[in-house]
C-alpha cells in the first residue's frame, strides 16, 4: 500500500497492582476496533499493549505476601494477557518493562537525554504518596491527606535525577498549539494550559536504598529509573528500538502514530513524554486520544466500595463480543459514564436479544425457507441502501466516537425492524411470491452489509452472520436470555 502510512496504535500500560478493571478494558477494545478497522481498509498496523512492572507499591506488596517480586508481576501480567484472549484483542505485541529488551531501551533513551544535557542531580526535600508514587505540594492535598488515597504523605529527602522538562516550554506550546495532536480538542487546551503556566523539572529516579524494584540508571547503580523513562519508553521499545530500522522506521518514523489513554494521563503522554521523545531526538506522537472513567452507581469503582466490575465478570455474564457491544456502544468515548449491573442487563437484552439477534433469526429464517444460496449483488442493494446507510459509520470511527458508530448500525437495525413490521414479507411472499422474494433478499443483503460493519467491533458476531448468510440458514441464537 505505497500510499497509505502505517498505523501504530498503543494503550497505555496498567499497572500491575491488582486485577484488571473495565476502564482498561474499554481503552485495549478502542484499541482493537481502530486495528481491526484499519486493516480491513488496507493498512499495515501494529497494535500494542502490555503491562508496567516497576515502583515501589509492586515492591512493597510482593514483600507483605512473602512473594518473589518477579513472582508477583509475572502472575498480574498473566491476567491481562488473558484478557487479549478473553476480549478478542488483535494486538501484536503485548510487552513487559520487566523484559530485557526493554530495560536496554529504557537505559538507551536515559542516555541520549542526558548527552543532550536534560538530565541532573539534586538533592530534594517533599511529601511523598506511596499510593500515587510521586511528590505531592501542599495544594494537592486535603487537610494533609493525598485525595485519591485518603492517606497523609511521608517526608522525604534524597538526591534524585531531574528531567529537564523547563528546556522544552517553547517547543510544548508549539506542538500543543496544532489541532488533532490532542483528543478530545478540550484536552489539548487543558495541557496547552498547563504548559502556559509555566513548566517545572520532574524526577526521574529513585535511591536505591528505598527502591531496589527497578531499571538501574546508566552509570549510577545507586539509583534506579522512576516511572517515567521506564514505563514510558515501552512506546517505542515495543517497535524494538534503538534498532533504528524495521518496525520502528515503518510504524513510528514513517507512520502515524496513535496513542490512547484516560483522562488522567494528560500530563504524562502529551507534556512529559513528547519532550523526553524531543530530547533523545525521537518524532513526536501524532495524536493522543483520552477517554474518561468509568463510573458505578455514581460512584468512582472501588474495592472498599465493593462496586468495581471486572471485564472477566461482563464476559462470564454476557459473553466476548457483547461484552464487546456494551463497553464501546454505552461508554462515552470521551467523557465519564455512570454503569450498573442493572443498566448493563437492560442494554443486553434491549439492542442484543430482541435487537440484533432477533434480527437475524427473523430475517435468515426467512431466507432459509423462501430463497435460494446467498449471492452479493451490490445492484440490488443500492436502491435502497443510501436510506438506511450514510458515511457517518466511516466518519464515526475516523473521530474515534465508538458510541456514535454503533447508533449508526443499530440505526441500520430499527429501519429493517420497521421495514419487516411494515411491509410483512414472510405473509407478502405467499400471495405475492416475487414481489415477497425481493423483499426478503434485500433484508438478506442488508443484514450482510451490517455484518460487514460489525467486523471491527464484535468480530466473532460478523463472522457467525456471515456464515450463516453464505450457507442460507438460521444459526443458533446469537445472545442467550438472562436467567437472572
Amino acid at each position: 500500500m505505497p500510499n497509505k502510512k502505517a498505523k501504530y496504535i498503543t494503550t497505555t500500560l496498567p499497572y500491575v497492582n491488582a486485577d484488571p478493571h473495565i476502564g482498561f478494558g474499554y481503552e485495549v477494545l478502542q484499541a482493537d476496533v481502530l486495528a481491526r478497522y484499519y486493516r480491513l481498509l488496507g493498512y499495515e498496523v501494529f497494535f500494542n499493549t502490555g503491562t508496567d512492572e516497576h515502583g515501589q507499591k509492586i515492591a512493597q506488596k510482593a514483600d507483605e505476601q512473602g512473594v518473589d517480586r518477579q513472582e508477583y508481576v509475572d502472575h498480574y501480567a498473566n491476567e491481562f494477557r488473558k484478557l487479549s484472549s478473553a476480549l478478542n484483542l488483535s494486538c501484536d505485541n503485548f510487552i513487559r518493562t520487566t523484559d530485557e529488551a526493554h530495560k536496554l531501551a529504557a537505559q538507551e533513551i536515559w542516555r541520549r537525554c542526558a548527552v543532550k544535557g536534560d538530565i541532573y542531580k539534586k538533592k530534594y526535600s517533599g511529601l511523598y504518596c506511596v499510593g500515587c508514587e510521586a511528590f505531592k505540594t501542599e495544594s494537592d492535598l486535603v487537610d494533609g491527606k493525598c485525595l485519591d488515597h485518603n492517606t497523609v504523605p511521608e517526608l522525604i529527602e534524597e538526591e534524585n535525577y531531574f528531567f529537564k522538562l523547563s528546556n522544552y516550554q517553547e517547543y510544548l506550546e508549539e506542538y500543543l498549539g496544532q489541532e488533532g495532536v490532542v483528543l478530545p480538542d478540550w484536552r489539548r487546551q487543558e495541557a496547552l494550559n498547563f504548559v502556559k503556566a509555566g513548566l517545572e523539572d520532574f524526577s526521574i529516579s529513585r535511591e536505591k536504598s528505598r527502591l531496589n524494584w527497578g531499571i538501574p540508571v546508566p552509570d549510577d547503580e545507586g539509583q534506579v529509573m522512576y516511572v517515567w523513562f521506564d514505563a514510558l519508553t515501552n512506546y517505542i521499545s515495543t517497535l524494538d528500538w534503538p534498532n533504528e530500522e524495521g518496525d520502528f522506521k515503518k510504524f513510528w518514523v514513517d507512520g502515524e502514530v496513535l496513542q490512547l489513554a484516560g483522562k488522567d494521563q494528560v500530563r504524562f503522554q502529551s507534556i512529559m513524554w513528547q519532550a523526553m521523545l524531543k530530547s533523545a531526538g525521537i518524532k513526536a506522537t501524532d495524536k493522543v486520544v483520552y477517554h474518561g472513567f468509568i463510573n458505578s452507581g455514581g460512584q468512582k469503582m472501588s474495592k472498599s466500595l465493593g462496586n468495581v466490575i471486572s471485564p472477566y465478570e461482563l464476559i462470564e455474564r454476557y459473553g466476548t463480543d457483547a461484552t464487546r457491544y456494551l463497553l464501546l456502544r454505552h461508554v462515552h468515548p470521551f467523557d465519564d459514564t455512570d454503569i450498573t449491573w442493572e443498566k448493563l442487563d437492560e442494554w443486553y437484552t434491549a439492542n442484543l436479544v430482541n435487537g440484533l439477534g432477533n434480527l437475524v433469526a427473523r430475517v435468515m429464517k426467512m431466507a432459509e425457507t423462501h430463497l435460494e444460496d446467498f449471492t452479493n449483488n451490490d445492484n440490488v442493494i443500492k436502491q435502497h441502501w443510501d436510506e438506511i446507510y450514510s458515511n457517518n459509520y466511516t466518519n464515526t470511527i475516523n473521530e474515534f466516537n465508538f458510541s456514535e458508530t454503533i447508533n449508526v448500525v443499530w440505526a441500520n437495525i430499527k429501519k429493517f425492524d420497521e421495514f419487516i413490521t411494515d411491509v410483512e414479507p414472510y405473509k407478502l411472499v405467499k400471495t405475492d411470491p416475487d414481489k415477497g422474494k425481493e423483499n426478503i433478499k434485500f433484508l438478506r443483503e442488508g443484514l450482510h452489509l451490517i455484518a460487514l460493519r460489525l467486523k471491527p467491533i464484535m468480530p466473532e458476531t460478523s463472522r457467525i452472520i456471515l456464515e450463516a448468510i453464505e450457507e442460507n440458514k438460521k444459526p443458533d441464537n446469537l445472545f442467550k436470555r438472562l436467567e437472572n
